[in-house]
């Protein structure tokens, strides 16, 4: 079963290549109007009607953004919702198949590890990133077949599950090994479980953040690298509301991983909370997803500085999930 879900991992990384490969094609031979601009002229007409003003500069590149709230219009029949499917083409069907073969391969990946380890398959980083990034992929299939307009982003989300699962498979790799005392507890399951589950929501909110910072700048006449990037995703204001909706999402579940992490480290330590270095990354991390969402609600506060505070939560939790396994001694450095 080892051996299997090793050679499981390998399969489900070139799916996601062969994703990543169609959905490259689909924007660049695909149809020359993208989802997003339908949406993002009606926008603009609207925002126009309503007696907006403003110097070019002063705009956060939401389109249909008035005082502070993302406006979104709607589009009329034929576009966008109501387009479903109907306007996806054969790369973008190949490139939907190819996430969704990929997933379920990384689906049995994970369960064949288990078998083997006779455990829940999360008892170390190289098992952690291979949950964590399965609970990404599996959130994004839900999201694009509720919203197809969004197919788009696929791309990058392909390369975000090629990189890590590359990187998992390279370097971060374990063998299965039985787990450590500390860890035998029924507080495994409910500690590690959520803590991966937000982490994979709040992996897949970085894409649609990132992805809101570029098409912005693209929509307000932006034309170099990187904001060409952005040139065939949904409009801005899509992403911005994609990105608070799963941020919403994640940091409730975060949040609650990480009172339970209290509650176990009491039982396993006799202290609940010791500024360990595992420890004190999740709460900058918390610290700043709460910022973000407190931005986000704030009319007075532009929605890329909101954004911008999200990706740097993204990047704490990288530091949390790589840097502190690598740099520092932690009590959880057995992970």
């Amino acid at each position: 079963m080892s051996a299997l879900s090793d050679q499981l991992l390998v399969v489900a990384i070139f799916a996601y290549l062969i994703a990543m490969i169609c959905h490259a094609v689909e924007a660049g031979f695909g149809n020359r109007r993208t989802a997003g601009e339908p949406a993002r002229e009606l926008a603009t007409v609207t925002a126009g009607t309503a007696g907006t003003t403003g110097a070019a500069g002063e705009t956060d590149g939401a389109a249909g953004e008035i005082d502070g709230a993302a406006a979104e219009p709607t589009p009329p029949a034929g576009t966008r919702r109501d387009a479903g499917w109907q306007s996806v083409g054969l790369a973008g069907w190949f490139a939907v198949g190819a996430t969704a073969l990929g997933a379920l391969v990384h689906l049995v990946c994970l369960v064949t590890r288990g078998i083997a380890a006779e455990r829940l398959p999360w008892g170390n980083m190289y098992e952690y990133v291979l949950a964590i990034t399965f609970v990404g992929v599996a959130s994004w299939l839900v999201m694009v077949a509720r919203r197809p307009p969004l197919r788009p982003l696929g791309l990058f989300v392909a390369l975000v599950m090629v990189a890590l699962l590359g990187l998992a498979g390279l370097v971060f790799y374990t063998p299965i090994t039985p787990l450590v005392p500390a860890l035998q507890s029924y507080w495994y399951a409910i500690h590690v479980s959520t803590i991966m589950a937000s982490s994979g929501v709040l992996l897949l909110g970085s894409v649609p953040a990132a992805m809101f910072l570029l098409r912005s700048g693209y929509e307000n006449g932006r034309r170099g690298f990187p904001y060409l990037l952005a040139k065939r995703v949904p409009a801005a204001v899509s992403l911005e509301r994609l990105t608070f909706g799963l941020h919403a999402i994640g940091f409730p579940v975060f949040t609650f991983a990480v009172i339970a992490g209290a509650i176990w480290a009491e039982h396993a330590w006799s202290r609940p909370w010791a500024w360990d270095p595992k420890e004190t990354w999740a709460f900058i991390s918390w610290v700043i997803y709460a910022g973000y969402l407190h931005a986000r609600a704030t009319p007075s506060i532009r929605r890329t500085t909101a954004t911008w505070i999200a990706v740097l939560g993204f990047l704490t939790m990288l530091m949390n999930l790589f840097g502190v396994n690598f740099f520092f001694e932690s009590l959880h450095s057995y992970a």
